[in-house]
């Protein structure tokens, strides 16, 4: 197995094999709640107008995501996982567009497959490429809105190669220098009202579940379970 590691929507456009999208604040620690609460189906959309479109063409449908971290006017929900975690979507369909993690899966259009990653999902994401043993995986840091390096993405996805090398490497170290840096000390700012605590302290809940997602390339594109 060759691994790659790629950062930000440069990275994404190179992914080949299977990549492996990470977004940890907040995207896919986002989705991973919303798939355990019970979401039948999530629906990734590049830009604002496309999903409140479809949710005027599907009123039972659920819209959540953001604009440089904020969440949209119109939208169910924002881009917190602290929010979402006490939602029931059972059942649910859910559109989702974020400014960096959706804008990835929607560049990675020259991968075989598309998963995935935070580190709610880490080691069962481990597991599923272990078990499909690919040749060439491409693991992505997406960073701030595709366009900057962000310590949480690189460090998960250093996290993720270490643990398909068969390491273990120090997550607490991790968390630590995550929670000192701006991206992290963020969601402990009062000022700063779209980032929770509980939004720091979910995407650090390190493998919450015990399941990986996968994106799957029918008409329309959505997200499930892998």
């Amino acid at each position: 197995m060759e691994i790659w590691r790629l950062s930000l929507l440069e990275g994404a456009r190179k992914a080949t094999g299977t990549a492996v999208i990470i977004d940890v604040f907040r995207a896919f620690t986002t989705a991973a709640f919303v798939v355990a609460n019970g979401a039948k189906t999530i629906l990734p959309v590049g830009g604002v107008d496309e999903a409140l479109e479809l949710r005027r063409r599907h009123p039972d449908w659920i819209v959540m995501g953001e604009v440089h971290g904020h969440k949209v006017p119109g939208f169910d929900y924002g881009n917190s996982p602290d929010e979402v975690s006490r939602v029931n979507f059972k059942g649910k369909t859910v559109i989702q567009r974020t400014s960096s993690g959706v804008q990835g899966i929607l560049a990675a259009s020259g991968a075989d497959e598309i998963l995935l990653s935070s580190f709610v999902l880490a080691e069962a994401t481990v597991k599923y490429i272990k078990k499909k043993n690919p040749a060439v995986v491409s693991i992505v840091a997406m960073g701030w809105e595709g366009d900057y390096e962000a310590i949480e993405d690189e460090l998960c996805a250093e996290y993720l190669e270490a643990r398909l090398r068969g390491g273990k490497p120090d997550f607490q170290d991790m968390a630590r220098r995550i929670r000192a840096d701006p991206q992290g000390a963020k969601f402990f700012d009062k000022t700063q009202t779209s980032f929770r605590e509980g939004d720091f302290h979910a995407a650090m809940s390190l493998d919450r579940f015990p399941f990986a997602l996968k994106v799957v390339k029918d008409d329309p594109m959505h997200i499930e379970r892998a």
